[in-house]
């Protein structure tokens, strides 16, 4: 799992097995997040955290307000309704609109074959790589 800043440069990286669930890793992809600034420690709580649905859980979102973070998840329709709900549909907000930035960084990360289908059997050669194509593109990006 990644984690990207607003113009979708990743700032956390947490690999593991393909079999768990998205909203149980989404706390630990959160501690791996390290933002360095000019003067004190590094921040690692970003303001807001924009998900898609699959992390629609009440208790995701009350670790990240008990966080100091902002939760922007839409919600998912856990049972198949056979006539619409009435009444106004729920804003999801104005930096959901943004989160193309994110899938622009999953989408360049596609790009790079190896990391799609995954050749390695172990756990840290892969999380090495992943952490090498990260690195090129953000230099890619900074000498652009």
């Amino acid at each position: 799992m990644v984690v990207t800043e607003g113009n979708g440069l990743p700032i956390g990286l947490y690999v593991t097995a393909a079999n768990p669930h998205a909203v149980t890793l989404a706390e630990a992809t959160l501690q791996t997040v390290c933002v360095p600034q000019k003067r004190g420690r590094p921040r690692t709580r970003p303001q807001e955290l924009v998900t898609d649905r699959a992390y629609d859980s009440r208790a995701l979102r009350h670790a990240l307000r008990r966080r100091g973070m902002k939760p922007t998840i839409p919600t998912f329709e856990r049972r198949a309704r056979s006539t619409p709900r009435r009444g106004r549909p729920i804003r999801v907000g104005a930096s959901y609109a943004q989160r193309w930035k994110v899938e622009r960084c999953f989408a360049w990360m596609d790009n790079r074959r190896r990391l799609v289908v995954r050749y390695e059997r172990h756990l840290h050669i892969y999380d090495a790589f992943c952490l090498l194509a990260i690195i090129l593109w953000t230099i890619n990006r900074i000498l652009k």
